[in-house]
């Protein structure tokens, strides 16, 4: 979550760098991506951890995303609260329904009018082999 819930990713060019830091992520080993949105005052990240603990990988991705916003915009300060929220994930049904949760929420969110449409997201499977994610049951 974005700090004070202030809408860092109502840029485009930050919403891009975000989607490059995740992607840079998984080129170093660190993760695997599975799926991600980038929403406008926080991101929804679906990854396997390859090295290292959740926490660093969610720091590394804070500070790097955080110094280079604030080079962009010629600014300081945290973009980002203290903390994380994270959730386990025991099966592959619970995976695709965390996946699908994950790229429906532009469309709760009034900014896409069908999942897919939100053009700062992305997902390692076929949007046709994901059902919708209904109720939260986790």
């Amino acid at each position: 979550m974005c700090r004070n819930r202030h809408r860092v990713f109502d840029s485009p060019a930050n919403a891009d760098l975000a989607m490059q830091l995740l992607g840079s992520m998984d080129r170093e080993g660190l993760t695997a991506s599975l799926a991600w949105i980038i929403m406008p005052d926080h991101i929804h990240w679906l990854a396997q951890l390859r090295s290292h603990s959740l926490g660093y990988c969610v720091q590394r991705f804070k500070a790097r995303s955080s110094f280079l916003i604030n080079r962009r915009r010629g600014s300081r300060g945290a973009i980002w609260q203290a903390g994380y929220y994270d959730h386990a994930i025991r099966s592959d049904a619970s995976l695709h329904r965390h996946a699908c949760y994950i790229l429906e929420n532009p469309v709760r969110a009034g900014l896409a009018a069908q999942i897919g449409d939100h053009p700062y997201g992305w997902c390692r499977w076929p949007l046709s082999e994901l059902e919708p994610a209904g109720e939260r049951e986790w």
